[in-house]
């Protein structure tokens, strides 16, 4: 599957690699590709990257993802899953989308695309490579769009998530729920010392 992530930090070099072990075709999107030549990954402009895509990554910052969103336009974003991941912080370190979550605004902003929230509540290095922490841990997936969802799943399967860590916990406005929750991890990776860590849902007998 042609896959392109837009930006080059820590979370598209994270995935990146790993997608393409899985054996997808990936191809990061920049604002400066040629400054990033020395990633040793495909890099090409953030439009490029968009139109190679059959799925759109968002790895961006979520301050700035609208606004890179809107420049590639919703003529070459129709009818792609947008997989979003992004999680928006102010300077003070409050979220800079408290009512509306980021999922949901992309969503509304480009109908026609299929946004699917999810890798919100893990840091990259376990995006991708679940193993690294011990135990199983949960994803969560927020979407309106059942066969995105299913085709989101199936890309973090090849990522090394087992299928039943993945919870479908509704449409696009429950990403609030996810990035909500980064409050929560950054409180527990203070605690710890260590943002390599997973979340479990634990049900009652």
């Amino acid at each position: 599957m042609r896959i392109g992530i837009l930006g080059t930090g820590h979370v598209a070099r994270a995935l990146a690699p790993a997608w393409t072990a899985a054996g997808h075709d990936v191809l990061l999107g920049s604002r400066v590709p040629g400054a990033r030549s020395a990633l040793g990954l495909p890099v090409a402009t953030v439009r490029d990257a968009a139109v190679h895509a059959e799925v759109v990554v968002n790895a961006t910052p979520g301050t700035e993802s609208l606004g890179l969103l809107g420049e590639i336009g919703e003529a070459v974003l129709a009818g792609k899953v947008i997989i979003d991941c992004a999680v928006g912080f102010r300077a003070d370190e409050s979220l800079a989308h408290p009512e509306e979550p980021l999922g949901a605004q992309i969503q509304r902003a480009f109908p026609s695309a299929r946004v699917v929230k999810t890798l919100a509540t893990v840091n990259a290095p376990v995006m991708a490579d679940p193993t690294l922490v011990s135990g199983p841990s949960h994803l969560f997936v927020s979407g309106d769009d059942p066969e995105a969802k299913r085709l989101t799943v199936a890309l973090l399967t090849d990522l090394g998530w087992a299928e039943d860590t993945l919870l479908d916990i509704g449409g696009i406005s429950t990403a609030a729920a996810q990035e909500h929750a980064a409050y929560l991890f950054v409180a527990i990776a203070r605690h710890l010392g260590d943002w390599n860590f997973g979340l479990r849902v634990v049900p009652s007998r």
